[in-house]
């Protein structure tokens, strides 16, 4: 025979009350009703539970056994209830997040910050890579949000753009490239160049408009599939480098200056993408959600360096 929380409940309290009559008032149940539920407790264990005392009622040594591992059966009833609660809320649970190099090292520690301020059992998987390799680790399942580059274009993906990311050419400020009267991208090509792996967008599409325009692509002396370690590969030597204003922003003001050139200006939007096809769990859900709700603030304030 089953054996219900809910008789377990009313044991408790008629346990704890020793009379039947206050357990019933206190429980808003008839007399009757918990009569039913001690029966049925005692046809479950084979033994009664209660004897007469005076005016009252008292547990037998059966009873008071049942008493105490009542308590524990139902504080882990409570506790596993909680946990699909918080879990069914977002509040509990793991996800798994991709990330574009800009976005892990500005925005991901808010984001965090965020998702974990009210102490929620919620864990978090990071992978930060190129936007290529993390579109197939959510195509793969492998992550369930990527951070960084969206992919409107793509019907596989569900994207929401947040903010617009600006790639430039940058130098640093002493560079002769500033002395010219007129920059040209023929210009650009006379200096040396420190660039993304060829894997990565940005670098593709330099290239490619060089090559539109009837010009050679840029002579690489360095290549780094580390977005963010570019800026200081150039802090003090005459190559140049196409990087995220964000990125230019966030290095020393002293150190790097935008070589302002239209033809060479790449412009695109940064926000978080899901799977189309796929069913986000709660907790991919609330970041997904914060983001949406929030996520300009925190992509401006992250971007910022605040």
């Amino acid at each position: 025979m089953d054996i219900h929380l809910r008789d377990l409940r009313f044991f408790e309290a008629i346990a704890d009350l020793g009379h039947m009559g206050q357990a019933a008032e206190q429980l808003g149940r008839s007399q009757p009703a918990l009569s039913k539920c001690v029966k049925r407790l005692e046809d479950a264990i084979g033994s009664s539970l209660f004897e007469r005392e005076g005016r009252g009622i008292c547990l037998t040594p059966a009873g008071k056994m049942l008493r105490e591992q009542a308590r524990v059966l139902r504080g882990t009833a409570d506790g596993v209830l909680r946990e699909v609660r918080n879990f069914a809320q977002g509040r509990a649970g793991h996800v798994n997040i991709g990330s574009g190099p800009i976005a892990a090292d500005q925005l991901l520690p808010e984001l965090a910050r965020l998702v974990l301020k009210d102490g929620d059992p919620i864990t978090i998987s990071i992978v930060i890579g190129p936007s290529w390799e993390l579109h197939d680790r959510l195509r793969s399942g492998k992550i369930d949000i990527l951070i960084g580059l969206t992919a409107e274009a793509d019907p596989e993906f569900r994207s929401l753009p947040i903010i617009e990311d600006v790639v430039v050419v940058a130098a640093r400020r002493e560079h002769p490239i500033f002395k010219e009267k007129r920059i040209s991208m023929k210009s650009l090509l006379r200096h040396s160049w420190a660039l993304p792996s060829t894997n990565i967008p940005s670098r593709q599409w330099l290239d490619a408009t060089f090559s539109s325009h009837g010009l050679a692509k840029p002579r690489v002396q360095i290549e780094a599939g580390s977005i963010p370690l570019l800026p200081r590969m150039i802090a003090h030597n005459d190559m140049l480098s196409f990087v995220s204003r964000h990125t230019l922003a966030l290095s020393k003001a002293s150190e790097l200056r935008e070589v302002a050139l239209a033809a060479t200006t790449l412009r695109r939007k940064l926000g978080v993408t899901s799977l189309r096809s796929g069913v986000l769990t709660p907790p991919a859900h609330r970041v997904m959600e914060l983001l949406r709700n929030e996520g300009k603030s925190i992509f401006a304030q992250a971007l910022r360096g605040d």
